[in-house]
């Protein structure tokens, strides 16, 4: 597959117009801290039972390097990882965070620019004691992840794209960006009104 570090580039909103609802996560998956930090990379699965987080704290000697760990949690009491956790991943070249749950010392994550994208913050952190499989299928914010799936996240939300599909949605991905940024406000105006025009008419309005 391409490179993943190309799809850095690539807004979170065009990739939900190529690849559709399903592969969007939902709005509760968001930036930590912002203004949103872009952040793309192969997913690196973790699955935690609620109140515990061993498994991320073992991922982040396991994942390599430009990867995105994503974790499968939904438990929002108790943290999942913390500042030192956070800076141990950076340092060691994780791209950053993607969980179905909290985690805490948020400012030293923002101090040190790591990406950081979950459902929120809180102060007491989980037990370490469920050991589970890695890289295994997780489900994060509503989207089935795959290791080496794309997860591309920006301010507007995150988008996993299949690994299978990795080269066929860069591709269309470019088109469609290069085709917008040729497009003038005008024409769009245009195209766009005619639509609208189109579908109300067929609607049966007449206002």
């Amino acid at each position: 597959m391409t490179t993943t570090m190309t799809y850095r580039d690539i807004p979170t909103t065009t990739l939900a117009d190529l690849l559709g609802r399903a592969q969007v996560m939902d709005i509760g998956i968001r930036p930590l801290w912002g203004p949103g930090p872009r952040l793309a990379g192969p997913a690196f699965t973790v699955r935690c039972p609620p109140g515990d987080n061993l498994m991320v704290h073992a991922a982040i000697y396991r994942a390599e390097p430009g990867s995105v760990i994503v974790v499968e949690s939904g438990d929002t009491e108790y943290a999942l990882a913390g500042g030192n956790v956070c800076a141990v991943a950076q340092r060691r070249g994780v791209a950053g965070f993607v969980l179905d749950g909290v985690i805490r010392d948020i400012g030293e994550a923002r101090e040190a620019g790591f990406p950081v994208y979950g459902r929120g913050v809180v102060p007491i952190p989980g037990a370490k004691k469920a050991v589970a499989p890695l890289g295994e299928p997780v489900r994060c914010g509503g989207v089935l992840v795959n290791a080496g799936d794309v997860v591309v996240a920006d301010e507007d939300g995150v988008v996993v794209v299949p690994a299978d599909r990795g080269d066929e949605i860069l591709t269309a991905a470019r088109t469609k960006l290069a085709k917008e940024a040729a497009e003038t406000l005008d024409e769009w105006e245009a195209a766009h009104r005619a639509k609208i025009e189109k579908a109300l008419s067929e609607g049966g309005f007449t206002g």
